[in-house]
């Protein structure tokens, strides 16, 4: 898995509704919404209720000063001798009423009419009730007393809670008047139902208009967002990239505030898209001129290689001018392996279809660790390889390379006695698995950051052989293990470094050339 690419933490995409932080925009707007719609209901519907309370009871007390009336007045003695009557029979009483006339702190009669007009008698904890209702204050004028010159008081009665008011005639007695409060009662509690069943009608039908309309108000955030998320995946570290994507012209127009960041998103776009477009054609040049660098460098390479052999085996050479002309090989086959090291990463580049076919992995590690067996008998060199051939379908030679590459690493920035360890397998997915470990003294972490780019070099410590090298080993290997469609991973501790190659088990397309820039 070449090595994994270092980025911070994915962002968390969830949220908790414990915590209103975490929510979505348009959540809190429906909710906050919601919220002041209840508060809005809720007062309306305790000033509606009060006000309904206090009509109804006005006109309740109204009625009860002239029942109360009308029963003081034909319960009194008549000039000509009549005796005291019950209240309960002055004209005008309506169901319900009840009446109670009390004479020196004893109740004498009580009464109340029932909703089929007869007349029944309270029971006696009712009649405790009524000797407690307080006296109204006497009228000092003539004519009925008004509503608001009583007092009146609710009891809970048997027969159901009752508006009281007691009245002293002026002949010492006490009349005590009473009317049912269940109309009443009835008409708050049918308010009470209708307002909570409208408020709950109105909160859910704007819960779901709003939801709707805030959703459509949002859109163009969502689109913004969407944006952002498709150029985030983008890959813009190297190769051509293709910044298509822009936010849609509504959701980018400046006259709203979300259309502002929507064109200046665009315009960014726009600019990054012109930056990578100049530095993919700076690549591609760069690219160009080390491939035809290349080429041109092999035939003088050659010449000289060639040359240097022609002078040791026809010319006497002084012991200085042999070590000196030796000198001069070491460093022609040096530059010839940068040469050829650079060529074929421009191959890779320019994505130079693979020659696949089938490949024996485990035939493969085997001749691989055999040759450097003869190069490094220094080291002690194990496989480690499935009991069945391990095949495969790809580049044979590149295959080949890698595994060339991995272990020359091995060998060169490990001490003698090391034991490098090849072997070959299958990951539970069922990709091909070639891995290269040693116990050397492990890779610094910083360098493992940068180990896979080009030209990284490993430091004197694990430099331990002392060879040479172009710095482009990994390169090569990472190139050649991304075209097969694979990847490649490192992990290294003192002790112990892993390279871990994950092939494909069904071939990859093969990626598509990009064309090189006309010269």
């Amino acid at each position: 898995m070449a090595m994994s690419t270092l980025s911070g933490a994915e962002p968390r995409t969830g949220h908790s509704w414990l915590h209103p932080d975490t929510w979505h925009l348009r959540t809190k707007l429906v909710a906050v919404t919601t919220l002041l719609l209840v508060g809005i209901c809720t007062v309306v519907g305790t000033v509606l209720y009060a006000s309904m309370e206090r009509v109804l009871t006005q006109q309740l007390d109204s009625q009860l000063a002239q029942a109360s009336y009308r029963a003081a007045e034909f319960s009194s003695p008549s000039t000509t001798g009549t005796p005291r009557r019950n209240p309960i029979e002055a004209p005008g009483q309506g169901a319900g009423t009840l009446n109670a006339r009390i004479s020196n702190g004893v109740l004498v009669t009580s009464s109340l009419i029932t909703s089929d007009g007869r007349v029944a008698s309270p029971t006696a904890s009712d009649a405790a009730q009524l000797a407690s209702v307080p006296i109204s204050p006497a009228r000092s004028g003539p004519g009925r007393p008004g509503a608001d010159e009583l007092t009146p008081v609710d009891r809970k009665l048997s027969a159901g809670t009752y508006r009281l008011v007691a009245v002293q005639t002026e002949y010492g007695d006490v009349v005590v008047t009473g009317l049912p409060m269940a109309a009443t009662e009835a008409t708050l509690g049918s308010l009470v139902l209708t307002t909570v069943i409208v408020s709950l009608g109105g909160l859910m039908l704007v819960g779901l208009l709003g939801t709707i309309i805030i959703r459509r108000t949002m859109k163009p955030l969502d689109q913004l967002s969407h944006v952002a998320g498709q150029v985030a995946q983008l890959p813009l570290d190297a190769g051509e990239v293709a910044l298509a994507v822009r936010v849609p012209a509504s959701a980018a127009n400046p006259g709203t505030e979300v259309g502002q960041v929507g064109n200046a998103l665009n315009r960014m776009l726009d600019n990054v898209s012109g930056a990578l477009e100049a530095r993919q054609a700076s690549e591609m040049k760069v690219r160009q001129f080390v491939a035809d660098a290349s080429h041109e460098l092999r035939t003088p390479l050659t010449a000289i290689r060639g040359y240097t052999d022609m002078l040791r085996l026809t010319e006497p050479l002084t012991e200085q001018g042999a070590e000196s002309l030796g000198r001069v090989e070491t460093q022609s086959l040096r530059m010839s392996r940068l040469v050829e090291d650079l060529l074929t990463l421009a191959r890779l580049d320019e994505g130079q279809p693979l020659k696949r076919g089938p490949v024996d992995l485990t035939q493969l590690v085997v001749e691989t660790v055999t040759d450097q067996k003869v190069i490094a008998p220094d080291h002690t060199w194990r496989l480690e390889l499935p009991d069945e051939p391990l095949e495969i379908t790809a580049d044979g030679a590149k295959l080949h390379q890698v595994l060339v590459n991995l272990l020359s690493n091995a060998r060169k920035h490990t001490p003698p006695g090391t034991t490098v360890t090849a072997s070959a397998g299958r990951s539970a997915r069922g990709d091909a698995v070639l891995t290269v470990t040693d116990d050397g003294p492990g890779i610094p972490p910083d360098l493992q950051r940068t180990v896979f780019s080009r030209f990284t070099r490993a430091d004197k410590a694990r430099a331990a052989g002392g060879e040479g090298s172009t710095g482009l080993g990994l390169s090569i290997v990472e190139a050649i293990v991304k075209a097969h469609g694979g990847s490649i991973d490192l992990t290294s501790r003192p002790g112990r470094t892993e390279f871990a190659v994950y092939l494909p088990a069904t071939p990859v397309s093969q990626p598509v050339p990009t064309p090189a820039p006309a010269a």
